[in-house]
């Protein structure tokens, strides 16, 4: 396989990988949430629900990007992959559009 598939399949991977983690974190969340229920009024519940699931988006994020870093400097991971980004070749100008 060439870089450029790898980089796909690696982004879709990544994706679904992701999408996962953050379903599994926001069960385990919505799970303690339901077994301390008892304790917490109705207003404040539908409260911490919101915050517990933009929680797991966010625990989701700090944990893959944790992983990214440490994968990447382990097995040297740009060397599979190709670049997202591309830098311009030549001298950075910018077009002028209001001419």
């Amino acid at each position: 396989m060439n870089r450029k598939l790898n980089s796909v399949l690696f982004i879709v991977g990544a994706t679904v990988g992701n999408l996962i983690l953050m379903v599994l974190l926001m069960g385990i969340a919505l799970v303690l949430l339901s077994l301390g229920s008892r304790f917490i009024p109705p207003g404040v519940l539908s409260v911490l629900t919101v915050v517990l699931f933009i929680g797991s988006i966010a625990a989701t994020y700090w944990i893959y990007h944790r992983l990214m870093r440490y994968l990447s400097t382990r097995y040297k991971l740009e060397d599979y992959f190709a670049p997202l980004f591309k830098r311009r070749q030549g001298p950075h100008t910018r077009p002028n559009d209001r001419d």
